[in-house]
C-alpha cells in the first residue's frame, strides 16, 4: 500500500480522502468529547502528582474506556454511511481492551503498567496517522498527524525511561493527555467549520 506524505492527495482515490473527511467534519463533537477528557484528564494529573499508580491507573482505564467508546460510535456513523470505518473501530477496540485491563489488573506494577499505556500510545498514535492520510488537507491534514506523531513519541518515550518514577509517569501522562486533547479540540473546530450542510 502507497503511503502520500503531508500535502499529497492519494491519486487512486480523491473520492475516497472526500468520504472520510466528511465523515470526520459530521463527527466533530466526538472529536470534541475525546479532546475535551483527554484535556481533563491532563489538568487532573498535573494538580495532582502524588496521586497514587492504583489510582491513575483506574483514571485512565476510565479514560480509555470512554475514548474507545467515542471511537466505536464514530466508526458506526460511518459504517451507516457507506464510508471508511476500519481505523476509527480499530482504535477504539484497542482503547476499550486497554482500558478493560487496567480495571481488572489494578494492581499491575509500575512495569506492566508502563508498557501497556506505550503499547497503547504507539498502537493508537499508528492508527491515527493511518487515518491522516485519508483525510483532505483543509480538514485538519496536520492536526491529526500531529496527534498521531505525538502519541507514538510518548509511547517510545515510556519504553526508552520505564521506571522513572511513579510522578515522573504521572507528570509524563498529564503532559501527554493536554496536548493530545488541545490538538484534538483545534481540530474538532477545524472539522465543524468544514462540515457538510
Amino acid at each position: 500500500m502507497a503511503v502520500y506524505g503531508p500535502g499529497q492527495d492519494d491519486p487512486r482515490g480523491p473520492a475516497l480522502s472526500d468520504m472520510m473527511s466528511a465523515c470526520l467534519a459530521r463527527n466533530w463533537w466526538a472529536m470534541l468529547l475525546r479532546g475535551l477528557l483527554a484535556v481533563a484528564l491532563g489538568v487532573l494529573t498535573l494538580a495532582m502528582p502524588a496521586v497514587s499508580l492504583a489510582s491513575l491507573v483506574l483514571v485512565f482505564a476510565a479514560y480509555m474506556f470512554a475514548d474507545g467508546v467515542l471511537g466505536i460510535i464514530s466508526a458506526i456513523r460511518a459504517a451507516r454511511r457507506q464510508e471508511r470505518w476500519g481505523w476509527l473501530v480499530l482504535e477504539g477496540l484497542l482503547d476499550i481492551a486497554a482500558g478493560v485491563a487496567a480495571f481488572v489488573w489494578p494492581g499491575l506494577t509500575i512495569i506492566v503498567f508502563v508498557a501497556l499505556v506505550a503499547a497503547w500510545a504507539i498502537i493508537s498514535g499508528g492508527a491515527m496517522l493511518g487515518a491522516t492520510y485519508r483525510l483532505n488537507r483543509q480538514h485538519g491534514r496536520w492536526l491529526m498527524g500531529l496527534a498521531g506523531i505525538l502519541s507514538v513519541i510518548w509511547g517510545v518515550l515510556l519504553i526508552i525511561a520505564p521506571i522513572g518514577g511513579a510522578l515522573v509517569l504521572t507528570l509524563w501522562i498529564g503532559a501527554y493527555a493536554l496536548v493530545f486533547g488541545i490538538t484534538l479540540v483545534i481540530l474538532s473546530f477545524r472539522l465543524r467549520s468544514r462540515r457538510p450542510a
